[in-house]
C-alpha cells in the first residue's frame, strides 16, 4: 500500500494537472499512427531517408517488416562521460539487426560540461543548454521516420533536456541508454582536501591538477553523486532504462550487453500488442517516484529546476511545494559523496538502485504499478540485478541481495541515515529557496550572521584571499538567476566557504544562481525567487543586515523592520558584461524570457 502522503501528494499533482495533462495526451494520440511510420512517407521522403543506408536496410526500412529505431546522442570525445558513446551506434545497428530492427542516427544534441566550465563565462550558458537540447532533439525526431527512439546522454544538462525533447515525441516508446560511471580513482575526501589546500594557498596549481587528474581519469561520468548520477538514478526509477543498467562501467563485457539488451526491449515495445509510448511512462507517478528517489539518496539540487521543467513538459504541474511535502515522508538512505566519502561505485557495489527500490517500495513510498521500459510489469523488475549469462553474451536479471552490502552507504527504511529527505525548501521574506540538506553536519544547519553582499562570485574569493572574511558571514550573491546571466552554477566557492567553515565560522550562501550537485558542505540557499533582476527581496538586502538560515525550521529571512525591509529601494547591477563574449550574445532572448526557477528556469513552459 502507498504512503498516505505519497498518495496525497500524487493525488494532488494528479488534480492540478488535469487539464494541462490531458492537453498533452490529446497532442500524442493526434500524432500515433498506426503501422509503420514509412507507410505513410511519399516516395521522395522516404527515399531520402534511406539514400545513405546500406541495401539490406534500405529494404528492411522500405518493406515495413520491422521497426525504425532513431538514436539521438550526445556523444563527444572532450567529455569523459560521453566519450563511450563513440562506439555505440555501430553496436546498437548490429544489434538491431539480429531482431528484425533497423536503427538509424537522427542527430546528435550538444553535451556541455559544468566541470570544464565553472566559474568561467561558459557557465552562463550551462542552463540553457537543456532547452536547446530538446530542441535539438526535436529536430533530429522531426522526419518522422521512426518507430521508437533511443537517447544516448548522461550528464547534467543533457539528461534532462532529451527528456523533453522525448516529450514532445511522446507517441514513441523510448529508450535511455547509459554509459557508466568511471572506475574509482583518487579518494574524494583527499581531492576535497587538495583542494582546500589551494584555497589556502598551501599548495601549487601542479598539485591540484595531480589531484584533480587522479579523481578524473577516464572513460565515464565522474564517480561523485552529482547531477549526472542523480540523473541515472532518476531515469531508472521512472522507468526509463533497464533496471541495473544504470552503474555499470564503460567497457565491460555487462555493460555491452546492456546496451544490446535495451535495442531488443525497445523493439519489442514498438509491436503494436505491447506498445508502451514514453507518454505513457512518464506520468504523475512516475515523476513522484523520480522525487522520492531525489529525496531518498541525497540528489543533485539542479533536479528542483529539472524535474519542474521535465514534468511541465508531460502536461503535469510539479511545485516545489509537493517536493517539501514529500521530504517530510521519505528518509535519506544512501551515503554518496558529497553527502558521504563513498563514490557511486560503492554506492552500485553495496546494492545500488535495485537495493534502493526494494526498500521503497516495501516502505509504500514508490508506486509500482507505473509503466516502463518493461512494459506494464511495474517497479518489481527494478528489485533485480542483471548479471551476464553463462554464455557471456545477454543479460539475466537475478533478486537482489536481502541486505545492504555496506550500511554506511545504503541504509534500510527501518534505519535511515536521517528521516527526512536529502532536500529542503526555504521561505521567508527573501522569497523562497531550496537547499540540500543530506551533506550538511547538523551543526551547521543553522547560521545567524551579517551579510556580506556581492554581485558575483569573484569578488568573494578576492575578499578572501585579500583576508577580509575572517568572521561570521552570510554571502547573499544576486543577479545570477535566470534573466540576468543565465543562472550558472557558483561552485566555484565551495572550497573557499568550506575552509572559513573549517577555521570555526559561521557561513552560508544565499543566491539566485545555482550551485553544483556536487555541493553541501556549507549551507547554501539557491535557485532565490523571484531572482534580484526581476525585483525579488533579495535585491534589497545590505551589507551588514543579520540574515537567518534555519534548514530544520524550513526558514530564510533578514532580519530587518518589515516596513522599513519593503520601502528600500531596490538595488539595479549593470548586466552588460553578461551580454557578450563566450557566445553569451547569442543567448540574449533566452535570458529575456526565461521563467523562474521554481518555474523550472525554462525558455519552452
Amino acid at each position: 500500500m502507498v504512503h498516505s502522503k505519497v498518495q496525497a501528494v500524487t493525488e494532488r499533482i494528479i488534480q492540478r494537472s488535469e487539464e494541462t495533462r490531458a492537453q498533452y495526451l490529446a497532442q500524442v494520440d493526434k500524432a500515433h499512427i498506426e503501422g509503420r511510420a514509412t507507410e505513410h512517407l511519399s516516395c521522395g521522403n522516404l527515399a531520402h531517408a534511406i539514400a545513405a543506408s546500406p541495401e539490406k536496410e534500405k529494404q528492411l526500412i522500405a518493406s515495413g517488416r520491422g521497426p525504425n529505431l532513431g538514436i539521438v546522442t550526445a556523444y563527444n570525445d572532450m567529455l569523459s562521460a560521453h566519450q563511450p558513446y563513440g562506439t555505440y551506434p555501430a553496436r546498437l545497428k548490429e544489434a538491431a539487426a539480429r531482431c528484425g530492427a533497423t536503427a538509424q542516427v537522427a542527430g546528435g544534441v550538444p553535451a556541455m560540461c559544468d566541470g570544464v566550465t565553472q566559474g568561467r563565462p561558459g557557465m552562463e550558458l550551462s542552463l540553457f543548454s537543456r532547452d536547446v537540447i530538446a530542441m535539438s532533439t526535436a529536430v533530429a525526431l522531426s522526419h518522422d521516420v521512426f518507430e521508437g527512439a533511443m537517447f544516448l546522454g548522461i550528464c547534467d544538462k543533457i539528461v534532462p533536456g532529451l527528456v523533453i525533447g522525448a516529450l514532445a515525441f511522446g507517441h514513441l516508446p523510448s529508450i535511455f541508454v547509459p554509459a557508466g560511471p568511471m572506475p574509482t580513482g583518487l579518494s574524494n575526501a583527499e581531492k576535497v582536501r587538495v583542494r582546500q589546500l589551494y584555497a589556502e594557498g598551501k599548495v601549487g596549481r601542479a598539485e591540484l591538477l595531480e589531484a584533480e587528474s587522479a579523481s578524473y581519469h577516464s572513460a565515464g561520468t565522474c564517480t561523485f553523486y552529482g547531477t549526472a548520477n542523480s540523473n541515472q538514478m532518476l531515469v531508472e526509477i521512472m522507468g526509463l532504462q533497464l533496471p541495473g543498467s544504470s552503474f555499470v562501467n564503460p567497457g565491460t563485457g555487462l555493460r555491452d550487453a546492456l546496451n544490446e539488451a535495451a535495442v531488443e526491449q525497445l523493439a519489442k515495445i514498438t509491436e503494436p500488442s505491447q506498445h508502451t509510448p514514453i507518454a505513457h511512462i512518464l506520468t504523475e507517478k512516475a515523476f513522484v517516484n523520480g522525487v522520492v528517489g531525489l529525496l531518498a539518496t541525497g540528489g543533485s539540487t539542479n533536479h528542483t529546476l529539472h524535474m519542474v521543467a521535465m514534468a511541465r513538459a508531460a502536461g503535469i504541474q510539479l511545485t516545489w511545494q509537493d517536493m517539501a511535502d514529500l521530504s517530510e515522508v521519505v528518509p535519506l538512505l544512501c551515503h554518496v559523496y558529497p553527502n558521504g566519502t563513498a563514490d557511486i561505485n560503492h554506492f552500485a557495489a553495496a546494492g545500488g538502485m535495485q537495493l534502493l527500490i526494494r526498500e521503497l517500495l516495501s516502505a509504500g513510498l514508490l508506486h509500482a504499478d507505473v509503466h516502463t521500459v518493461l512494459g506494464n510489469s511495474g517497479l518489481e523488475p527494478y528489485c533485480r540485478d542483471p548479471f551476464l549469462n553463462d554464455a557471456g553474451d545477454g543479460v539475466v536479471w537475478r533478486p537482489t541481495a536481502e541486505e545492504s552490502g555496506d550500511t554506511a552507504v545504503i541504509r534500510p527504511v527501518s534505519d535511515p541515515f536521517s528521516h527526512h529527505g536529502g532536500l529542503q525548501l526555504l521561505e521567508g521574506n527573501l522569497g523562497r529557496s531550496v537547499i540540500k540538506v543530506s551533506a550538511i553536519k547538523p551543526q551547521h544547519l543553522k547560521v545567524k550572521a551579517p551579510a556580506i553582499v556581492l554581485h558575483n562570485q569573484d569578488e568573494l574569493l578576492q575578499r578572501f584571499k585579500a583576508g577580509e572574511l575572517e568572521r561570521d558571514f552570510v554571502a547573499v550573491v544576486r543577479f545570477q538567476g535566470p534573466q540576468a546571466n543565465g543562472m550558472p552554477e557558483l561552485h566555484k566557492l565551495t572550497p573557499t566557504l568550506g575552509v572559513l567553515q573549517d577555521r570555526g565560522f559561521k557561513v552560508a550562501l544565499v543566491t539566485d544562481g545555482r550551485m553544483s550537485g556536487a555541493s553541501g558542505k556549507v549551507p547554501a540557499a539557491i535557485h532565490m525567487s523571484p531572482e534580484a533582476v526581476e525585483g525579488g527581496p533579495i535585491a534589497r538586502v545590505r551589507d551588514g543586515d543579520i540574515v537567518e538560515l534555519d534548514a530544520e525550521a524550513g526558514v530564510l529571512r533578514v532580519l530587518v523592520d518589515e516596513q522599513e525591509f519593503d520601502a528600500r529601494e531596490i538595488v539595479q547591477c549593470d548586466l552588460s558584461g553578461n551580454a557578450r563574449g563566450m557566445g553569451r550574445e547569442l543567448f540574449a532572448n533566452m535570458r529575456a524570457i526565461a521563467s523562474g526557477a521554481e518555474s523550472g528556469a525554462s525558455i519552452l513552459y
